[in-house]
């Protein structure tokens, strides 16, 4: 084979891995509009939200100001078990494809979570346990932030509590025993081990669960439970900002080799991954050093950004989190129990959700099987078996470089592999045997979730 100008897999030392994290709020214009107490529907104070969350977890959270956040020595030294993590030059994909464009991914799937999830799970553990706390609760959907944070978890010997979407408890029994291998006890939601969970499921007889039951469950137990936090995988300003690391990572490779993304693709769910991928990039974009676009991908059964509504909404479905202004299905939207992976929360990061309203990244939506489709083909090309979640990305960039093929155009193309698929089996049973469906919420299903959105005033 011919010698590459480009490797296959750019790897940077460790002297160059991120010795902080850096907060795209700072740089914002717009900034995300503020939580609200649901009970004022006043922005919340730190001392309001500090017997949910880590204090210094509630103090990230509130701060827009401050660009860069150190990362504590004894993060960077676990971090340093998985990272820096390769950029990956897709060269078999594009003579695949037979595309001018140049692909590239970042893996992150290269640790026992299988995904990126690890980033900001030891983040939380650390300040948890350096608050001296007994443990932490949680929520989990397709199972890699319940897996990550229970790792973090064990590392620093704290109880871990997870409440699993109940449709995913029960497809991916291995993803559940990993929790427990690690030492926490996973309850499937919504449950009767709490007041929260008996009322969702007398409102909702044999419903197969949401992000937002769960989030309600880990909550109530947290807020209940002395010498116990609450901590969240995604959606939440701390949590992409943790993964910001993917995203100064990947620059910190391109920039090695003098490469300009034309087209940063990552899937959207709360928006964890696409926040941490997008955010040093979207900040030279915003300071007008960089022309490139950003496309949000999510599933078209769950489709916050494409069909939501920019509104302050509920995170949770019990109704006992703050508020949150995002893009937004109505925290009692229940998406249909198929295989989005974890793409299942009922709303988006208010971070990508500002950028989204003032046109600074774009959003698709992709149906589950034409998802499949791709992850299959890609696994067969480059050797990877993907995530659900992550093969919306791999579905969307395919369609850019096919783009490319028919203008002739020569595009980088950089999209996050978030993970790894080896605890979804059932589903990739289920596409291969024809059993998956692609379920698209009508219009009128839609608007009973918006029609329960709170009045601000």
């Amino acid at each position: 084979m011919q010698k590459k100008e480009i490797p296959y897999k750019i790897y940077l030392e460790e002297s160059e891995m991120p010795k902080s994290w850096y907060n795209l709020r700072a740089d914002m214009v717009n900034k995300p509009a503020p939580l609200l107490n649901p009970a004022t529907l006043k922005p919340v104070k730190l001392e309001e939200i500090e017997p949910v969350f880590c204090t210094e977890l509630a103090k990230q959270e509130l701060d827009d100001t401050t660009r860069e956040i150190a990362i504590p020595e004894e993060i960077q030294n676990f971090y340093r078990m998985y990272r820096p993590s390769p950029l990956v030059r897709a060269y078999c994909l594009e003579e695949k494809l037979q595309t001018p464009a140049k692909i590239y991914y970042k893996f992150e799937g290269n640790n026992t979570s299988g995904s990126h999830k690890l980033n900001s799970a030891i983040a939380q553990a650390y300040y948890a346990k350096k608050q001296g706390l007994k443990g932490v609760t949680t929520e989990t959907g397709a199972g890699q932030w319940g897996t990550a944070l229970s790792m973090a978890c064990s590392y620093f010997d704290l109880d871990c509590k997870v409440y699993m979407v109940k449709v995913s408890y029960e497809q991916k029994p291995f993803r559940r025993e990993v929790m427990r291998t690690y030492g926490a006890s996973v309850t499937p939601s919504p449950s009767e081990t709490t007041e929260v969970g008996k009322r969702i499921l007398k409102e909702h007889p044999g419903t197969t669960g949401s992000l937002g039951c769960a989030i309600s469950e880990a909550v109530e137990v947290a807020v209940k439970s002395e010498g116990y936090r609450y901590v969240l995988g995604s959606v939440l300003n701390q949590v992409l900002l943790h993964q910001s690391v993917i995203g100064l990572e990947t620059k910190t490779a391109l920039d090695k080799y003098g490469i300009k993304p034309d087209i940063i693709i990552g899937c959207a769910g709360g928006g964890s991954n696409l926040g941490g991928l997008i955010a040093p990039f979207m900040g030279e974009k915003i300071k007008g050093n960089l022309d490139c676009r950003f496309i949000a991908v999510e599933p078209a059964s769950c489709p916050s950004l494409t069909r939501g509504k920019f509104a302050y909404d509920f995170c949770d479905t019990g109704k006992v989190c703050p508020l949150a202004k995002m893009y937004t299905l109505g925290c009692d939207f229940i998406p249909a129990p198929n295989h989005a992976g974890g793409l299942r929360y009922h709303g988006m990061s208010s971070l990508l959700s500002q950028l989204y309203d003032d046109g600074l990244m774009e959003a698709i939506s992709v149906e589950q099987t034409a998802v499949f489709k791709a992850a299959e083909e890609f696994a067969r090309i480059e050797g990877i078996l993907p995530a659900p979640e992550s093969s919306h990305a791999i579905k969307a960039a395919i369609d850019e470089a096919l783009k490319c093929k028919e203008t002739g155009e020569e595009k980088t193309i950089v999209f996050g592999l978030t993970g790894t698929g080896y605890f979804d089996m059932v589903a990739y049973e289920k596409f291969h045997d024809g059993k998956m469906s692609d379920y698209i919420p009508s219009d009128e299903e839609l608007q009973k979730g918006f029609d329960g959105l709170p009045v601000i005033k």
